[in-house]
Formats: C-alpha cells, structure tokens, sequence
C-alpha cells in the first residue's frame, strides 16, 4: 500500500527527542524558545510565538485583535473547516468567498466586494502549499482604511483591516523572492503530522506588524495569554525563589512542549536543502509523467513571482462530477494506492450549510473540489512508488471516463 503522508521519524528526530526526555525538561522550556528564535530568523519575522495548533494560533490572533460578535472575517470557501471555526469560537461572522480557478487560492476581487464596516480581518489561506497575491491584499487593506470602524485599542492602532494568513500549508513557499511568514501583519503555521515540517502536532505565529507595535512586546503578552493568563512560565519559575506568579487574565492553554520542539529543530535544520529538495522532485515527477495526458489539469508549482512547498500535489480531472470523481478515488484506493481530497469546502459541512452557507454561491470553489484529488506526495516515497500512484490513477480514469490510457 503506497501511504498518503506519513511523517518522516528518522534517527537524527528520536535521538533529538530521546535527549529533551533525559534532560528532564519536557513541557515549555528552552528547546521551545530556541525553536520559536530559528523559526523567526528562517523566515525572517521580528517575533515567533509556537503553541500546540495553528488552530490556536489563529484564534490566539482574532483574540488579541478584539474580534468579537457582530465583526465579520473574510476568508476562501475552499478551506478546511478550522479556518472558519476560530471566527466562531469568538462569535463573529465568517464571511465567505470564492477563490480563482488556477491556483485554489482566494479571489482578491471577491474580497473586496465582501468589505463592509463590520470586517475586522481578512483570512487568505495559501492552498497547498502556493502563497496568496499578498502585494494584492496587503494594498486592498490599506486602501479601504476608510471603511474600517475600530473598537479596541489595537484596531486602532493598526487603523484598517488586519491581515491574517493562514498559512498552515505554506512553510518555506516564495513570493517574490520572500519566505511566507513575513508577507503579512500575521502569519500562522501548521506542524501537524501530515505538514512539511511537523512537531506531532503544534504551530506557530509569525508577527510582522508594522510600527509602532512592538512585536517583541506583544509575542511577550502572548505568552502569558496562551498559558492560562500566567505571568510566569515554567522555565521562569524554576529560577531560585521565583516561584510566585500572578493570573492577569483568564487566559488559555495552548503552549508547545519541549517534546514537540525536538522534533521541529531536527525538521527546520534540514528543511529547505532536503526536504524541500525531496518534495519538489516528487511533484515535478508526478507533472512530467502526467502532462502526457489530456484529462489532467495540473498544480501550478511556480511562476514568476510564486513557489509553492510542495505541500500538496493537488491533481484535478477536466470534465468530471463530483460523483465520477468518487468513483475514481475508489478505484485508486483498491489498487493499495492512497490519495485524499482537499478539502471539502466548509459551506458544504453540516453546521455551516444549516447555519445558512450554500456552496451555489461559490462556483470556482464547488467546481475545483469536485475534480480535485491529492496524490501521495512524502518524503520516503520512492520513484516506483510515484510510477504506481500514476498508474492507479490511470487506470482508475480509464474506468470511470473511458479515456487515460496511453
């Protein structure tokens, strides 16, 4: 069975995580704090904030801002469901919008007819691994200052629509010669097991706000707002006679262990010279093998100004259903070949279709999920295993369209 994504756990990673288990220190502590410093100078941020989820991260973010019930948040149709789940958990509205036919990403046209007075942020989603058009959406912020109604001191201060970027796909993607992570006010990234670079779990917040906020200070309040509200962490505490601490807020509890940390210094020190590497010749096999074809429309990997990370190798079949696409990824997985789809747009689930969504409204995003399949793309993966994949996928075309045999 060729498997979809398993994560890469070589020797260098559990001897990493094996010495964080005897040094003794295993929560939050120093493998934490140097990780967040190397995250920080690889993408070339002023501050890095890891925690145990981006899904925190991005909640953490809407928080601080002051985004609250009666606020709207724009963000693509086409992600996955926790992008839209932290706009409710703080009880404000998302708004969805429809993304562009090449790239999966988010329309910048659809987001500005989506503006109102009550939009606090916007929430671009970098797909598979391929960066959004920040130079576009970074300008459209700036030029609608004039719609935007503060209501906090930070909103305020910012004086227009902040920008946060899901980028839970998108660790060491290019845009114009720029690492994601200092594209924008707010970066946050996945480390989740099936991510590029992977912790087990966790994520992190890269904060690039503009003068005069201080990133430094803010990532500081962070801190002690993503541990309960505590003053003082575990490692502050463990100074002689600095044991007392204070709850300034009723805060939460989403910090990164020291555990995780492990894991994602081994991952971050070889990552752009390897596993990069690997990634990128694996999905450059899969389009040279498959541009033979006429029934497949391809990823964009590159192009002048964008480079994906490879994160996904999102294939679609022109000219098919919902229901033939299916019945396709069916006949891959009987021939022990794994693949999935991403994603399932969020109007589509249960809660957001009865809450009133309707994915009719979002044509591109219907259309590219009902003939999108993501074929396995890891690091051990081999070249015969990407011959197989191919081939499976071949095969199962055949069967269901009557085409796709050479």
């Amino acid at each position: 069975m060729v498997p979809f994504s398993p994560p890469r756990i070589d020797q260098k990673i559990i001897d990493e995580v094996t010495d964080t288990l005897r040094s003794g220190w295993i929560t939050t502590g120093p493998k934490t704090k140097r990780f967040e410093k190397e995250l920080s100078t690889y993408y070339q941020a002023p501050a890095t904030l890891c925690l145990n989820s981006a899904t925190a991260g991005l909640e953490i973010m809407l928080r601080w801002f002051g985004v609250k019930p009666g606020d709207e948040v724009i963000l693509p149709a086409y992600t996955y469901s926790a992008t839209a789940n932290v706009v409710m958990h703080c009880g404000a509205t998302p708004v969805f919008v429809d993304v562009n036919a090449d790239d999966f990403n988010i329309n910048v046209s659809a987001i500005e007819k989506a503006i109102t007075p009550k939009t606090k942020v916007i929430m671009p989603v970098d797909f598979g691994g391929f960066p959004c058009d920040y130079d576009a959406i970074n300008k459209l912020a700036e030029a609608r200052r004039s719609v935007f109604v503060p209501a906090t001191p930070e909103q305020q201060q910012l004086g227009r629509i902040m920008i946060l970027s899901d980028a839970a796909h998108s660790m060491g993607a290019l845009y114009k010669g720029r690492k994601t992570g200092a594209l924008t006010d707010v970066t946050v990234f996945s480390f989740h097991a099936v991510k590029n670079l992977t912790t087990a779990e966790g994520g992190a917040v890269a904060l690039n706000l503009p003068a005069p906020f201080d990133n430094q200070a803010i990532y500081n309040y962070l801190c002690i707002k993503t541990l309960h509200g505590q003053n003082k962490d575990a490692l502050a505490k463990m100074q002689k006679g600095n044991w007392k601490y204070d709850i300034i807020e009723p805060g939460y509890k989403c910090n990164m262990t020291d555990i995780m940390a492990a894991i994602g210094l081994v991952e971050l020190e070889r990552y752009d010279n390897d596993t990069l590497v690997k990634r990128r010749k694996v999905a450059e096999q899969y389009s040279w093998i498959l541009s033979a074809y006429d029934w497949a429309e391809l990823p964009i990997l590159q192009n002048d100004n964008t480079t994906t990370c490879y994160h996904l190798y999102p294939l679609r079949i022109k000219g098919i259903s919902e229901t033939q696409r299916d019945q396709i990824i069916q006949h891959i997985f009987d021939q022990d070949v794994s693949v999935n789809v991403h994603f399932i747009p969020v109007p589509m689930m249960s809660f957001y279709r009865n809450s009133g969504y309707d994915i009719k409204n979002y044509p591109t995003t219907y259309d590219n999920f009902s003939r999108e399949i993501s074929l396995p793309i890891f690091y051990d993966i081999t070249e015969e295993q990407v011959k197989q994949v191919v081939q499976a996928v071949v095969i199962a075309v055949h069967k269901v369209i009557g085409t796709g045999l050479a």
